[in-house]
């Protein structure tokens, strides 16, 4: 089993650990940071058992999220996670997700972990395409996307029952040839 550690200029994405407990159930608790997320608030005895379950996961199993955390590298702290999932039918196709503290928002932290994921996945892994589903009034997460160079796909209307509603989302991709396109002009 393969043990990610994905090391960029301020940020380490690694597996979550227990001692990541306290930091997590910070910001998994806030409704503004669950509010466009497929999770809601999390107890601290749920928060607790998604870090065990997810510990005992590994890149690279189709079909399967494996959730990681996002450390600042200069506090140690958790400040975010992420997760990465592997099509069930072709391991060449990955989905992603971030999620960053609300403590840490709009510092830079989440296009640095997405342009780090996107490294590993393009470069080290050889993964043909990227995609990222997300709600169209989250704005910020769109803005994000689009300044890395994902384009959108798709548009589904009222397409999931979401907290008590009817929501609709973006697909957003990136395939690889677009990745490395994008690493010659920058």
């Amino acid at each position: 089993m393969e043990v990610l550690n994905i090391q960029t200029t301020r940020i380490n994405i690694r597996h979550l650990r227990l001692s990541d407990l306290a930091d997590f159930h910070s910001y998994r608790s806030n409704p503004e940071v669950t509010k466009y997320q497929g999770f809601d608030v999390m107890t601290i005895d749920q928060a607790e058992e998604f870090i065990k379950d997810n510990s005992a996961k590994h890149f690279g199993k189709a079909g399967e999220w494996v959730q990681y955390g996002i450390e600042n590298t200069e506090t140690t702290k958790l400040i975010g996670d992420c997760a990465i999932k592997l099509d069930l039918y072709d391991t060449r196709i990955a989905e992603i997700g971030i999620t960053i503290s609300h403590l840490e928002q709009q510092r830079g932290f989440a296009k640095e972990a997405l342009l780090g994921i996107l490294s590993f996945l393009f470069d080290i892994k050889e993964i043909h395409r990227v995609v990222e589903i997300v709600d169209v009034e989250n704005l910020a997460s769109i803005n994000l996307l689009k300044s890395t160079g994902f384009r959108q796909e798709g548009h589904f209307i009222e397409n999931i029952f979401f907290k008590g509603k009817w929501g609709s989302e973006y697909q957003y991709a990136m395939l690889k040839r677009e990745w490395d396109n994008r690493k010659k002009i920058n």
